[in-house]
């Protein structure tokens, strides 16, 4: 695959674009998009300025929108991959945890990462096989080993068709991993999951579910960290994974063993 780190530029560009819009309006419609989810009138605005963006200086290039779908490019294996604000729900009730999250991502994979938590002043980038950066400086991914000493988040609960398996399974890891870990959080936003997950803040996230537009830039910045994120099963993430797992190396066995043992 080819490496676009030309492309780079542009992503932090758009993502700056989407951060000013955030920080300058407050929303004044929030709607419903099905069971307990919404969108409001910012994250339509952020998508639709970017889409513009991303139209105009890369019109080869396909996106992928949470809010307005795949659009451009014929549908190629080359895609912006945006999440306008990843943690809508925070944002609609003034909690500041909520990002940006724009991929690159070829075929399957992310080769290109940008996020930025506009209330938090604090941006994340990185591009395959080139590290991961927070506000421009590298990071890196925990050292943690000890279960005992793990700090670890959980995504949200499922809501809708199939949920009560999904939620049934959240409930036996937080059942699990209470009673082992240091702690748990659940933040409500997979974009700063994944992004404190890379930058060694939390050491592990795990979301039962897989929306490239939530993942896929979070996930390359936990790989160039020095993290593993893998399906459910163990083999890598993609975009057409079913779950999204990160985690700090030495605490990986682990904790895929608690998750199996959830999934019993």
């Amino acid at each position: 695959m080819a490496d676009h780190a030309e492309l780079m530029p542009v992503a932090t560009r758009a993502v700056a674009l989407a951060r000013r819009i955030v920080q300058e309006r407050t929303p004044s419609t929030v709607s419903p998009k099905g069971d307990r989810d919404m969108v409001t009138d910012v994250d339509l605005a952020v998508e639709d300025a970017v889409r513009e963006f991303l139209a105009r200086e890369t019109p080869e290039i396909g996106m992928l929108g949470e809010e307005h779908g795949q659009t451009g490019a014929g549908g190629g294996l080359l895609n912006w991959v945006l999440d306008p604000i990843d943690g809508t729900a925070n944002f609609a009730r003034g909690i500041p945890l909520c990002a940006v999250s724009l991929a690159l991502v070829d075929g399957t994979e992310a080769r290109l990462a940008a996020v930025d938590l506009p209330f938090l002043d604090t941006w994340y980038t990185a591009r395959a096989e080139n590290g991961a950066y927070v506000n421009g400086e590298p990071m890196r991914c925990s050292a943690v080993v000890q279960e005992s000493a793990a700090m670890i988040s959980i995504g949200d609960f499922s809501v809708g068709e199939g949920s009560t398996e999904k939620n049934r399974i959240r409930l036996a890891l937080l059942t699990d991993l209470g009673a082992r870990v240091q702690r748990i959080r659940m933040i409500g936003t997979a974009a700063i999951d994944l992004a404190w997950v890379a930058q060694g803040k939390l050491d592990a996230t795990i979301n039962l579910s897989n929306m490239p537009w939530d993942t896929m830039a979070g996930a390359l910045l936990v790989r160039e960290a020095g993290g593993m994120v893998v399906d459910y099963d163990g083999t890598p993430h993609t975009s057409e994974s079913t779950n999204t797992i990160a985690v700090a190396p030495g605490l990986y066995d682990v904790l895929m063993k608690r998750l199996a043992e959830a999934r019993l």
